[in-house]
């Protein structure tokens, strides 16, 4: 019982992870329809960028805080220059962001080699939880993590489903042409949810980078479980986003502990019947 109540713990804080990475993507790709397979990049950038701030200043909140900054400006400056103009031509954005993730594997390994990172918990969050009724022990800084992913996963959904600005969003990616005419600025709507979406990689970026070790070929997993968290739970919808992390979290981690054997598969297992039954995911809706 204490084994499977630690696994569970595990895979919910877990998708709490792979949520504030998904995030990113499901306001990019999802909702936009940015095909871009340079998030797993930026995540790595993002934990490494991390580190190195937190490593000078051994401020997690600050490191974490700037973080987001930085990977919020140079999305934006990336997608204004390279991509903007190629929206709408999936190919020949899905190449661009290819060769983007290329060239920041090459500059990260230059960078800091290939050896393997974690950031240092910060002492706030240092120490562990009993849970009641189980004789498990559990790190307090997953559970603090959890909780920053629900807040952020709720600010999100209000964001796009209740107010006006989300309300533009979606008009604007179902009809660009239309909310134009109405005299939105829908390049500046789309330009700002970018620069949120890669905002959220980066203080991604330091919340996995302080769960999880990372290291060169990190950005290929996290852009897989960002795909499978997407595609599972439904494109464009930040509910989804959700329901999908918790499938891949908690699944995956208890795959892991129960059939280590079939552990890779099950998930993607999973995918293909979602891909197969329901396209759209389990609460995206059909495009």
């Amino acid at each position: 019982m204490s084994q499977f109540v630690f696994t569970l713990l595990n895979g919910l804080t877990l998708a709490g992870v792979f949520f504030l990475v998904a995030s990113g993507l499901t306001l990019i790709f999802g909702l936009m329809r940015v095909i871009n397979l340079a998030h797993g990049g930026y995540y790595l950038f993002a934990a490494y960028f991390s580190w190195t701030i937190m490593d000078k200043v051994h401020n997690w909140a600050l490191g974490a805080l700037i973080s987001s900054i930085f990977m919020a400006i140079a999305g934006t400056i990336i997608y204004v220059v390279l991509l903007r103009r190629f929206q709408y031509e999936e190919l020949r954005v899905a190449l661009i962001t290819l060769g983007i993730s290329l060239i920041l594997q090459q500059l990260m390994l230059a960078l800091f080699g290939g050896d393997a990172y974690q950031i240092s918990v910060p002492k706030p969050l240092r120490g562990i939880v009993a849970v009641p009724g189980v004789d498990v022990n559990f790190p307090k800084f997953k559970l603090i993590f959890f909780l920053f992913a629900v807040i952020i996963g709720v600010g999100l959904w209000l964001l796009i489903s209740k107010t006006k600005f989300g309300s533009i969003i979606r008009a604007g990616v179902d009809d660009t042409q239309m909310v134009s005419a109405l005299g939105i600025d829908i390049q500046k709507v789309f330009t700002i949810v970018i620069a949120l979406g890669c905002a959220l990689v980066g203080f991604a970026g330091a919340v996995g980078g302080t769960y999880i070790a990372y290291g060169m070929g990190t950005d290929g997993d996290f852009l897989l479980f960002s795909l499978q968290v997407v595609i599972i739970g439904g494109l464009g919808s930040v509910g989804g986003a959700a329901l999908g992390s918790l499938i891949v979290g908690v699944v995956g981690q208890l795959a892991t502990g129960y059939l280590p054997t079939l552990s890779g598969a099950i998930v993607f297992i999973l995918m293909i019947l979602v891909l197969a039954f329901r396209p759209q995911g389990i609460l995206g809706r059909k495009i």
